[in-house]
């Protein structure tokens, strides 16, 4: 414990870095070697010798910690043991007091005005009031850096009133100035994969395919040489996530664009993101998502809830062969006009039935994992062949286990032509 004369020998032999707590001996320097922190907010104390007690006092206290806090911070970092009696009786032959000697208005008003160019503008009355006190040392109250605020910024004020997350707006110079490229990964448990492009101008679909997979930079570049052909343009700038499925069009994009004299031409044709960040596309997802795909996952998690579907690759080999010409079909009306309801998906969908009975009951067997020998040795003869026959009967599942509504949505079967029609509720 120190006292009386050597308090401050004391004080300045015993310097503590301030973020890992160790001791600092010797000559202390710019950074701390322990922790390598900058521990240049030490230099006051070293530079000016031995630090009073009265010095760390009027510190902590210009700083706006309570009694309490100074307190502790005299036992635990100074090893000093003091009183609230003594502690404010020296703050009072300090002349420290927080309720007179308020700091000048003008003094205030430009200080606040200074940190409002900055990063302060997004402060309120109350964070402001700390900063003018711990940062510039400032007296204030703080009813006077609130009205002082009104004045100053009212629209922040206003709009920090409503406590509500503003969002950055996005721009866009025009049709083609910027495409958004991503993928949509709520089918892949079904073995099915979307990939789709939106302007970020327009917000027209350039293109919108569906296949067993979106993370192939070569089915990625096809969908986008594909896009690029049809419409005779490229875009200004073409935006997508860190994916490597990218990496391929992003390379097509740019040697593409290298011959232009725009800003954008070359390498800067082309931008990397974050999917967050990615606003336009990742926004449309979610119309897509209530338009369009809540419609497919409800019908193929009825499919799994039956036990009719557990995710093997048979199963989605299976279910691409039936659903994918079909899904496609609505994603490329969605592509034309914009909205499809429900009912449009089965318009002019005809199935056709093959009348080979053991092939129907290996394909039962197959979804239900109990394929007979027998049936297997029967089984289809040409892709062609298992296609129809897998059509026939998951439409027939369709029909009978899923709901009451997709069972009023098949017709009855007509034997002489061997057709069944699905209509249109």
């Amino acid at each position: 414990m120190c006292s009386g004369f050597n308090l401050a020998l004391c004080l300045h032999q015993a310097m503590y870095c301030p973020y890992c707590g160790i001791q600092l001996v010797g000559q202390i320097g710019v950074f701390c070697g322990s922790c390598g922190t900058n521990i240049q907010v030490l230099a006051p104390f070293i530079e000016n010798g031995p630090v009073s007690v009265t010095d760390i006092i009027n510190k902590y206290f210009s700083e706006g910690h309570t009694y309490e806090v100074i307190l502790d911070f005299l036992e635990n970092k100074h090893n000093i043991c003091m009183s609230l009696r003594t502690l404010k009786r020296r703050l009072k032959d300090a002349g420290m007091t927080r309720r007179t000697d308020f700091t000048p208005t003008d003094i205030v008003i430009s200080t606040v005005t200074q940190e409002l160019r900055g990063s302060g503008q997004l402060l309120g009355y109350r964070s402001m009031c700390q900063t003018l006190r711990q940062k510039y040392n400032l007296t204030v109250k703080r009813n006077d850096v609130m009205h002082i605020l009104s004045r100053l910024d009212p629209y922040g004020v206003k709009r920090r009133c409503k406590r509500r997350f503003v969002r950055r707006g996005y721009f866009s110079e025009g049709p083609n100035q910027v495409w958004h490229v991503d993928g949509y990964d709520k089918l892949k448990p079904f073995g099915v994969a979307i990939s789709a492009c939106v302007d970020g101008f327009s917000r027209k679909v350039m293109w919108l395919n569906c296949g067993s997979s979106n993370n192939d930079p070569g089915v990625i570049a096809k969908y986008y040489m594909e896009c690029v052909t049809r419409f005779g343009q490229l875009p200004a700038c073409l935006r997508t996530d860190c994916g490597t499925e990218n990496g391929t069009m992003a390379a097509i994009h740019c040697a593409l664009r290298s011959d232009h004299g725009d800003e954008l031409a070359g390498a800067h044709s082309h931008m990397y993101g974050t999917s967050t960040t990615n606003q336009r596309i990742e926004s449309w997802w979610s119309s897509f998502r209530k338009q369009r795909t809540q419609f497919w996952i409800e019908l193929f998690s009825d499919l799994r809830e039956r036990h009719l579907f557990n995710g093997s690759h048979e199963h989605k080999c299976l279910l691409r062969y039936v659903f994918l010409n079909v899904l496609q079909k609505s994603l490329t009306s969605t592509e034309i006009s914009g909205t499809l309801t429900p009912s449009d998906l089965c318009a002019n969908l005809v199935v056709h039935l093959v009348n080979q009975k053991p092939c129907i009951t290996y394909l039962i067997g197959m979804v239900e994992d109990s394929v007979d020998s027998k049936c297997l040795k029967k089984s289809c003869t040409s892709l062609m062949t298992f296609y129809l026959l897998s059509t026939v009967y998951v439409g027939t599942t369709i029909s009978r286990f899923i709901s009451q509504t997709w069972k009023d949505r098949v017709s009855s079967l007509d034997q002489s032509t061997g057709l069944l029609q699905l209509k249109i509720i």
